[in-house]
């Protein structure tokens, strides 16, 4: 499901961040990127620890294969590791994210506020994910950090994510956007098989990058 993640609260100076380093995920990666996204992506939905909608637990060598295509067609596609790869963010720029979901603006309810010139240049947050176990060590404020990063150097001023608050509200990644500071700015509701879930839209401006003229 597009834009469904999980999202940990992180704390940006313990010990565990001072060891990892975030670089551009490889195919060789796909097989930890599966691993974790198993570990908070399956039949149980935890909103306090966080997780991912699809159950990737059901099939981990079909979610192998999805991550190994998504890394080749995915501009970011990051991974953070220490000894091992332990969590990874996926974005999409604009134009990639509308040939793969080509509804997505219209399907938003958006704020009465929210001004259309910031859907000029953004990406879309599809996935994020820390290894269960692992959340509360600054690995998910990593990711972030370096995806800003990137994006201030490509002068995209806008990141979009989104939220689930149902069925099961996804409580960590609210408390992560809290923190990171994200700004609510629609509602957004998907069906999957027989499950209607609803999306809160968030916006985080990248800093040093003037708005859309």
């Amino acid at each position: 499901m597009q834009g469904i993640h999980a999202a940990p609260a992180a704390i940006a100076h313990a010990p565990l961040a001072q060891q990892l380093r975030v670089r551009r995920a490889t195919p060789d990666d796909a097989h930890d990127i599966a691993r974790i996204a198993c570990s908070v992506g399956n039949s149980v939905q935890d909103p306090v620890r966080g997780f991912l909608v699809h159950n990737y637990a059901s099939d981990p060598l079909r979610s192998r294969s999805e991550f190994s295509r998504q890394i080749l067609e995915t501009d970011h596609f990051y991974v953070a590791e220490a000894k091992r790869v332990c969590g990874f963010l996926v974005a999409y720029d604009k134009e990639r994210w509308l040939e793969y979901s080509p509804g997505w603006v219209s399907q938003i309810s958006w704020h009465p506020d929210f001004d259309p010139g910031d859907l000029d240049r953004f990406v879309v947050i599809e996935k994020t994910a820390v290894m269960a176990g692992m959340t509360g060590q600054g690995i998910g404020s990593l990711l972030y950090d370096h995806l800003i990063n990137k994006l201030r150097l490509q002068r995209v001023n806008n990141i979009f994510a989104e939220t689930v608050i149902s069925p099961v509200p996804n409580y960590a990644s609210l408390e992560f956007r809290r923190k990171q500071r994200y700004e609510l700015v629609g509602v957004r509701y998907e069906r999957l098989g027989d499950t209607t879930y609803t999306c809160l839209v968030y916006r985080k401006r990248v800093p040093g990058v003037e708005p859309s003229v």
